[in-house]
């Protein structure tokens, strides 16, 4: 079943409250949280801190994607914090399954991003420390970017490993998903996506979520 996780970074952060409020009644399944530092990537966005005043809001899980270079001094703040899934980037790290392994130690799902250039040879030997796998399909940073087409192979080659280790990991799917890439996506084998400007800039975002929703696979 493919779910949906709205990505606060475009969410009006004035009234982030209303904005989780909004993301609970338009039917989506993940509240989505990039962290960014401004030296894994081009940009700064939040801590923390501001995972854990959504918490009490939230009764859907909290996906929280760090963005951030050395990710490990920050998993135990952001399992406290309350999230329930932690992403780390396989370019950050330097042992990514003592990394993966630590994540479900701390009773959280763990996942790991690869980055548009990142071959999915990566997550080759993780794959049994691994809840989900996070293809990035624009370069890592800033909201409001256009879908990488070349990103439709990789997600179709980690969907042939994982189905060819009968394994249960989910494949997400961050940057440019909209009404007009979500068929191709799923169609790759995708069943999570991360739709940010794409469900905050719509006037109906309830609309918006049944839009993805119809191109689920029978």
């Amino acid at each position: 079943m493919l779910k949906i996780a709205p990505s606060i970074l475009s969410a009006d952060f004035a009234n982030l409250g209303a904005e989780i409020e909004r993301i609970q009644a338009a039917g989506a399944d993940l509240i989505h949280v990039d962290v960014m530092d401004g030296h894994f990537v081009p940009n700064i966005t939040i801590g923390p801190l501001v995972v854990s005043a959504i918490k009490p809001k939230a009764k859907l899980p909290i996906d929280v994607h760090l963005m951030i270079s050395e990710p490990d001094r920050y998993l135990d703040a952001f399992k406290d914090a309350g999230a329930d899934i932690i992403t780390v980037h396989a370019e950050a790290v330097h042992h990514l399954h003592r990394t993966l392994s630590y994540i479900r130690s701390l009773g959280v799902k763990a996942g790991v991003a690869l980055n548009p250039s990142t071959p999915e040879s990566a997550v080759d030997y993780v794959l049994e420390q691994v809840d989900m796998i996070v293809v990035m399909t624009v370069n890592p940073g800033f909201g409001g970017q256009s879908y990488i087409h070349a990103m439709d192979e990789k997600i179709k080659r980690i969907r042939q490993k994982i189905d060819e280790k009968g394994l249960q990991i989910d494949i997400e799917v961050d940057g440019g998903v909209n009404e007009k890439t979500i068929s191709r996506i799923i169609e790759a084998g995708a069943n999570v996506v991360v739709a940010g400007s794409a469900f905050f800039g719509s006037q109906d975002p309830n609309a918006f979520v049944q839009s993805l929703r119809r191109h689920e696979r029978p």
